[in-house]
């Protein structure tokens, strides 16, 4: 039996496993959510927070285990993405504060390390659910914690194969644990992540580093040599690629090239009857994504800024991107997130400061969010998520930044806008913040959007690529049909009551779709008031509020 100790270049590599680890499992992940809507998927977020450690790990040399485990910690605190890799932080951050107090770690210590990290996650999250990451990890570290109790003297192998066993078994019960898993028959896509991370870092620990297959997407371990790029030879920032499910048969191949290569350069488009893959260099990433959209389902996106990916590689041991923290010019600031040019317009002109891309898909991290505080040149600065995958993620900003943060916790962007109309730039940040949090309950959501995969959900069979109606999250129509879905969402949101509504048309969306659906709602309540705006937003084909 091995019984060698966790030392801080061993833990090292333990990290950078269970990176590789869950981005070779990641799409596994993300089948296990439960809605087949296309959004910021559980493996996906996990994989990339995941992703943030494993750099940190590649900058360290010869690091104590202390040293190890608090840059991970740190690392995957601000690269966290959604709430599945804020909790993945959280139990890493506790971890960590354990391992700390150690030269090297043995196996109880790795037992109490991680139910220390559990203890951190779980004070961290409001009203925590059985059946999730949470559940598992729990269960997991207890029986280990148990097992150290039984025998003080336990190696590590036998703890974490004793925390991935025990943690199987609990994964296996998630789905009678959560009402939400057992209607759609699969366990937690969370809780998969975790087991696979730790799973990855047994390989480590055993020197079982394993030649992983890597979704395409992910980041060659041997990149290119940029020490002999300048700066200034980089015409544009981002290479951006993406692999489209080629849907819409009948769309020009032809005219999707001329248009990417009027806003980039190194251009490469391949297609087939089944996708089309292509890979350019854009300062407009969102751009050459929604021109993707429009064959299809996005299946892989990649977009890597390379002035930061330069200085990084040149640099060594600098970070990517440096904060620059401006400073106050005025009482109150705001940040939203949002996609699309459209909608960053409509918050821009309700008063946002700074408008961080990101939404379904597009999860944006922890960092995203502090930059962008960092931005705003005002003594308190108020955060719209808009998602509710994304409220963690701001929320680990605000002992981070040296302003005054307030996260306004908007699940959507008709919160978000509703918020931003309830301010009253003459109150305190108090009673802002109460004025903005109550606006959130007045006003009702729907989207409209495809459904990413085949699933069956309640009782419903929903097959890939059908629209879905979802109003308040919850689905409420699938149907071959646009405008089917349209009509059952619009009786779903409009009551006699009803007094306003906003119908915010995504990228690829005519005009006269949109008047349609105008015409549908309208019918609906005769007396609605009703605006309809060009957001431009990917994912949704739109997005509707009601009043």
């Amino acid at each position: 039996m091995c019984v060698k100790l966790i030392d801080g270049q061993l833990f090292q590599r333990m990290v950078t496993e269970g990176a590789l680890a869950i981005a070779e499992k990641k799409e596994q992940a993300n089948e296990l959510n439960v809605f087949p809507v296309p959004d910021g998927d559980t493996g996906t977020n996990m994989s990339l927070t995941m992703a943030s450690a494993m750099t940190e790990m590649q900058r360290l040399h010869e690091p104590s285990l202390a040293k190890a485990a608090d840059a991970a910690a740190s690392a995957l605190l601000r690269g966290a993405r959604g709430n599945s890799g804020v909790i993945l932080s959280l139990l890493f951050r506790g971890m960590a504060k354990k391992l700390r107090e150690c030269t090297e770690a043995g196996g109880c210590d790795f037992a109490l390390a991680l139910r220390e990290g559990v203890d951190a996650a779980y004070k961290a999250v409001m009203k925590p659910a059985e059946g999730t990451i949470l559940t598992v990890s729990r269960v997991a570290a207890q029986y280990a914690v148990e097992c150290c109790q039984a025998d003080p003297e336990l190696a590590v192998e036998p703890v974490l194969n004793a925390i991935i066993e025990r943690g199987q078994q609990a994964l296996a019960e998630t789905t009678r644990q959560n009402p939400v898993l057992a209607k759609a028959g699969v366990v937690d896509a969370g809780a998969f992540g975790f087991l696979t991370i730790l799973e990855g870092m047994r390989d480590a620990y055993l020197g079982l580093e394993k030649e992983r297959v890597l979704p395409e997407q992910q980041v060659s371990p041997m990149g290119a040599d940029f020490s002999a790029i300048a700066d200034e030879d980089i015409t544009f920032t981002y290479c951006t690629e993406f692999i489209a499910q080629r849907r819409d048969k009948a769309r020009n191949v032809s005219r999707l090239r001329a248009i990417l290569g009027e806003i980039g350069d190194s251009l490469v488009v391949v297609d087939d009857d089944e996708i089309v893959k292509v890979h350019v260099h854009t300062d407009q990433p969102d751009r050459a994504l929604a021109e993707g959209l429009k064959f299809g389902p996005l299946l892989t996106v990649k977009v890597e800024n390379m002035r930061e990916q330069h200085t990084a590689k040149v640099i060594e041991g600098t970070e990517p991107r440096q904060r620059v923290i401006h400073a106050p010019e005025k009482r109150y600031g705001f940040v939203a997130v949002a996609a699309g040019e459209g909608l960053k317009n409509v918050f821009t002109d309700l008063g946002c400061d700074v408008v961080v891309q990101g939404g379904q898909t597009m999860n944006p991290s922890t960092n995203d969010i502090l930059y962008a505080v960092d931005e705003v040149p005002a003594e308190v600065v108020f955060v719209l998520p808009n998602n509710k995958n994304i409220i963690m993620a701001a929320q680990q900003v605000v002992p981070l930044s040296e302003k005054q943060v307030v996260i306004v916790p908007s699940a959507n962007i008709p919160q978000g806008m509703s918020a931003l109309l309830a301010f009253d730039p003459n109150n305190n940040p108090e009673a802002n913040t109460i004025q903005m949090e109550e606006a959130l309950g007045t006003v009702s959501a729907g989207q409209i959007t495809y459904a990413a995969r085949n699933s069956e959900f309640d009782g419903k069979k929903i097959k890939e690529g059908e629209y879905l109606a979802l109003s308040e999250g919850k689905l409420c129509a699938n149907s071959k049909r646009p405008f089917d879905a349209v009509k059952k969402l619009a009786r779903e949101m409009v009551h006699d009551d009803s007094a306003f509504a906003t119908i915010i048309f995504g990228e690829g969306v005519s005009e006269d779709d949109a008047a349609r659906v105008e015409e549908i709602f309208r019918k609906e309540n005769r007396d609605l008031e009703i605006t309809v705006i060009d957001g431009g937003q990917p994912v949704y084909y739109y997005i509707i509020s009601v009043e």
